[in-house]
C-alpha cells in the first residue's frame, strides 16, 4: 500500500488561538502561511475530507486532526506534489518530518505528528 505526503494550508487564526501551535513555531514571522504536514494511505484529497468531516477508526477513535478540522482551508499541492509515494509507512513518516522541518526553516508555521 503506497503512503503519500500532503500539506494543508491552515487559517492564520491557528497561530493566535492555539498555544501549542504557536510554541512549536517560534520562527514564524506572520508573513508566510500556517501549514499542516501529514502522511496517508488514502489520496491527499480523501484524507483532507476525513480531517474536515471527522472520521472514526475501527476502534471508535477520531483520527482526524483537530487542527485541520478547525483551521484547514485547502490542500497545497505545490508543496508536496514533487514527493513520490512511499512503499512503507516508516519511510513516509520520516519524509513527513523532513518536509515539515524544511518548511519551518523557510519560515512557514507548521504542525505535524
Amino acid at each position: 500500500m503506497p503512503y503519500s505526503i500532503y500539506v494543508v494550508e491552515l487559517h492564520k487564526k491557528v497561530f493566535t488561538e492555539n498555544r501549542k501551535f504557536r510554541e512549536a513555531n517560534p520562527q514564524f514571522n506572520g508573513i508566510l502561511e500556517c501549514l499542516y504536514v501529514g502522511m496517508t494511505s488514502k489520496t491527499p484529497k480523501e484524507r483532507f475530507e476525513q480531517h474536515k468531516n471527522g472520521v472514526l477508526s475501527n476502534k471508535g477513535v477520531d483520527i482526524s486532526s483537530r487542527i485541520v478540522k478547525k483551521y484547514g482551508l485547502y490542500l497545497r499541492g505545490s508543496l508536496y506534489n514533487h514527493i513520490k509515494p512511499f512503499d512503507n509507512k516508516e519511510d513516509a513518516l520520516k519524509m513527513e518530518r523532513i518536509l515539515a522541518l524544511e518548511l519551518r526553516r523557510k519560515k512557514y508555521a507548521v504542525w505535524f505528528n
